[in-house]
């Protein structure tokens, strides 16, 4: 190992005949330093003293001036073969490690020097030859851009270039046409392998967002049902529903209302429709639902049947799909408002129960009083069966003698003619297959 090299071989050696010369070296070199110090301390005694009687016979004789060079100590050979002081006091061990430490010290650094220069230097020297292959390249560029418009004056002219010469000129394009078609293939290539790897994921994450696709187009409803559940459904600030006294029969606008203050919904009733436009009349409102022997109106003593969704498609523009989808939280002793020909009609709800969708005789009790059913799906999000909410009417006050218009108003249809309960609006497939058989 050379330090003026950075730590490169020279001169043919291999690296173990390198190292025990370098080794070889470094002994010689400390051994004639330590060989100073001892010659230094020698002189002045273990305690300071001149005396050459305390050093030992074979050490007086290293360091006896007798030598022809007149110098304080015997050549190495000599002192390598002579056994060492029996003594040795602190500072000539000091010094013999500060020979040392300064020897590693130097030769370590100029080591590490010349490898960072050599380091820079390739550094350097490569930064070139990539600058020069650029500048080769642009001025192969411009020398076919020259030799291009040159060609392009002689034929304006009407004169030829040498057979030579065009021959020269067309062998060097063919060489940088083709360097260049080496580089973009290269790169093309490095591309394609790339794109290669990501491409056998493609077909997974397609098949994976169509399926994610079509499960939210079909069941969306299941996740935005239960959280509108919990959202208030209606327009109506909660304090102005909350502020109604049930005990007091009031005179309300004409316009028919259903309000509920516990699931702040405030939202209009459709009156007087055929029973087979109850679906249509829902996505403006509530409907109101009448068949044979449960068609009463607020007031009147019978069933007053009031029909809502409680889910839908979170992309359908229906502004009510989701007013009942609270209806699950009522619980006995909740009221309910509805505002019919200028009366406010106050209901206290008494149960609740879940039937099968076909299950439509279901909403004919046999009563002296009147009373009113909310009807909508459930599971949320689902058609699968029907809740009924049932209330009776609190205010205002009511007696038996009451008339009970089965048929007065609108049109009754029989049990028969009901064969199920209003739903929720179909899914997307659903929409699909009714269009599909026309239903």
């Amino acid at each position: 190992m050379d330090s003026d090299t950075g730590g490169q071989f020279s001169n043919g050696f291999n690296r173990s005949a390198s190292s025990d010369l370098q080794r070889r070296a470094a002994v010689d070199i400390a051994r004639q330093k330590v060989l100073a110090a001892y010659a230094s301390s020698a002189q002045n005694g273990p305690l300071g003293q001149t005396n050459s009687s305390n050093l030992s016979q074979p050490s007086r004789a290293i360091y006896s001036g007798n030598s022809s060079t007149n110098s304080s100590y015997t050549t190495v050979s000599h002192y390598k073969d002579a056994p060492a002081p029996s003594k040795i006091n602190s500072d000539s061990w000091r010094t013999y490690h500060s020979a040392w430490q300064d020897y590693y010290q130097k030769y370590y650094s100029e080591y590490y020097s010349n490898a960072a220069r050599n380091y820079i230097a390739k550094e350097r020297l490569k930064d070139a030859r990539e600058h020069a292959e650029d500048e080769e390249i642009n001025s192969m560029l411009s020398r076919i851009g020259n030799r291009n418009k040159n060609e392009s004056k002689e034929q304006k002219t009407g004169l030829s270039l040498d057979d030579v010469s065009t021959k020269q000129n067309t062998e060097d394009t063919t060489g940088i046409i083709d360097n260049l078609r080496r580089k973009i293939r290269k790169k093309a290539t490095d591309s394609a392998k790339k794109s290669r790897r990501h491409r056998r994921f493609i077909p997974i994450i397609a098949g994976v967002t169509v399926v994610l696709l079509i499960l939210f187009l079909q069941y969306n409803r299941l996740i935005f049902a239960p959280i509108m559940a919990y959202v208030s459904p209606g327009n109506a600030p909660a304090t102005e529903i909350e502020a109604l006294d049930p005990t007091i029969t009031q005179t309300v606008s004409a316009d028919p209302r259903l309000i509920i203050p516990k699931l702040n919904i405030d939202v209009p009733i459709n009156f007087n429709i055929p029973l087979s436009d109850v679906m249509s009349a829902m996505n403006h409102g509530v409907a109101h639902y009448r068949i044979s022997g449960a068609s009463a109106f607020p007031g009147e003593i019978g069933n007053f049947i009031i029909t809502g969704h409680s889910a839908g498609d979170v992309y359908s523009p229906n502004p009510y799909k989701y007013i009942f989808s609270g209806l699950e939280r009522m619980e006995e002793g909740d009221l309910i408002y509805v505002n019919y020909n200028s009366v406010r009609y106050t209901y206290k709800v008494t149960g609740k129960q879940v039937i099968e969708p076909t299950d439509v005789g279901a909403l004919v009790v046999q009563t002296d009083r009147p009373l009113i059913t909310l009807v909508t799906c459930t599971p949320l999000g689902t058609s699968r069966y029907r809740l009924l909410v049932t209330g009776e009417q609190i205010s205002p006050s009511y007696n038996n003698d009451t008339a009970y218009q089965d048929a007065s108003q609108g049109t009754v249809v029989n049990i028969d003619e009901a064969a199920e309960l209003p739903s929720n609006e179909p899914s997307f497939f659903e929409g699909i297959w009714n269009w599909l058989t026309g239903q």
